[in-house]
């Protein structure tokens, strides 16, 4: 079925806006799926807080002018699908990595993340890092660490003393009315 002129412009508008919108941009491609497997990715990458998209190389590619995007929505060929988010590239990257281990159809193109052009390698890269909230946290018990540490020496000080009292009293080293030496 043909699309008209208008329906053209409005679906290059739209994508367009996401892709302003956007801070990170999966250019993906898929042979021959399903559309079950097609729906499990779409599912996937919903779950991930992105975007899907399967979209024509020209429409993408003048949707892209003037955004982040643009040199990899460029001289686009073979069927493309974009995943965009203004979230956690890492989320993104690790979801469609999982899926494309267990659907060879789906490979990536070429991405871009903050503003930067990525390469395939790096999308796979970026699927091994930890999510920001593992980093984060890492980060939080790092810096809790030392403060930690210095507690727990303050504290051993009054324990010691503790049980050296508790001791002496045990050997009965204190007795009443003397006092020791």
């Amino acid at each position: 079925m043909a699309v008209t002129k208008a329906k053209k412009s409005e679906l290059i508008e739209k994508l367009s806006a996401d892709l302003k919108k956007a801070n990170n941009v999966i250019v993906g491609s898929f042979g021959k799926l399903t559309v079950s497997q097609d729906f499990e990715l779409r599912r996937t990458v919903r779950g991930a807080g992105a975007k899907y998209k399967v979209v024509k190389n020209t429409l993408a590619e003048r949707a892209a002018k003037g955004t982040p995007a643009e040199p990899v929505l460029k001289d686009l060929a073979g069927v493309t699908s974009i995943a965009i988010t203004a979230g956690d590239p890492v989320a993104l990257a690790k979801a469609l990595a999982k899926y494309a281990k267990y659907n060879p159809e789906f490979t990536f193109k070429a991405g871009v993340v903050e503003g930067r052009v990525i390469s395939i390698k790096e999308i796979e890269a970026l699927a091994t890092m930890p999510a920001k909230e593992e980093i984060y946290s890492k980060l939080l018990f790092l810096i809790n660490a030392p403060a930690q540490q210095l507690v727990t020496a303050m504290n051993a000080v009054g324990r010691n003393l503790a049980v050296v009292v508790n001791q002496a009293v045990k050997e009965n080293k204190f007795k009443a009315g003397e006092a020791t030496s």
